[in-house]
């Protein structure tokens, strides 16, 4: 039941986007990162407006209880009781398994805030370190893939797909784990990490090859791309 209440937030949170009185800011936001409307549309972006019951709000009028949204990942509960919606004022991004069902979330903080980016938390579909964004994306673009290209985010993602380039996936606000470089050799023999020009990229590629290394066997190749300082 929790895949049907994650499709049905996705949908409410694709047509804030559309519909919201604070649109605006959300679409303005997209824009200037470099975003068209197509790009945003295949990958169902969203916006989760102001206010901390729209989405409960909106879905419990159609018979989900708060006890499945919080399972779902979508609603917090309150230590006085009650609850209230995890995603405010965010850009969304919906994350799907490789069978194209949402199972999660990342939302993006569009003015200030912290965190810059929120994960939806581990759920009963939901396991961070072993999902990849953008990979159901890649993989319906192109079935066969001879590479696919680790980036750092979802926005990464997002861009490099809008330019011809959809064979790049994100973690999920993790660093690499075994799972994920399984779950891409599954993919295609060949994986490319390229991560942004700074010390964090660096380290973080670093810990992607101390995991890579022993799964090395057959035609599996690992590539790294390094961009240059300062550049993402």
């Amino acid at each position: 039941e929790l895949y049907d209440v994650l499709e049905q937030a996705r949908a409410f949170y694709e047509a804030q986007l559309r519909q919201s009185s604070e649109r605006d800011v959300a679409v303005s936001y997209l824009k200037k990162r470099g975003l068209s409307g197509e790009v945003a549309k295949a990958f169902r972006l969203g916006f989760a407006p102001s206010g901390w019951r729209n989405l409960i709000d909106t879905l419990t009028a159609r018979g989900i209880s708060e006890t499945q949204l919080e399972r779902a990942g979508l609603a917090i509960k309150r230590d006085r009781g009650g609850y209230y919606d995890r995603f405010r004022e965010r850009v969304m991004f919906p994350i799907h398994d490789r069978r194209g069902r949402v199972i999660g979330f990342g939302g993006r903080v569009i003015e200030s805030g912290e965190p810059k980016y929120l994960n939806s938390p581990e759920t009963e579909v939901f396991h961070k370190g072993r999902e990849l964004y953008g990979l159901h994306e890649a993989l319906a673009a192109d079935r066969k893939l001879a590479r696919l290209v680790v980036v750092e985010g979802y926005l990464d993602v997002v861009a490099l797909h809008q330019f011809g380039l959809p064979q790049a996936v994100a973690t999920l606000g993790t660093a690499v784990t075994r799972e994920h470089l399984e779950l891409l050799f599954r993919q295609v023999p060949e994986v490319v990490f390229c991560f942004d020009g700074d010390a964090a990229g660096k380290r973080a590629a670093w810990r992607a090859l101390e995991i890579a290394l022993p799964l090395q066997e057959g035609n599996r190749a690992v590539r790294f791309a390094f961009l240059p300082d300062g550049h993402d």
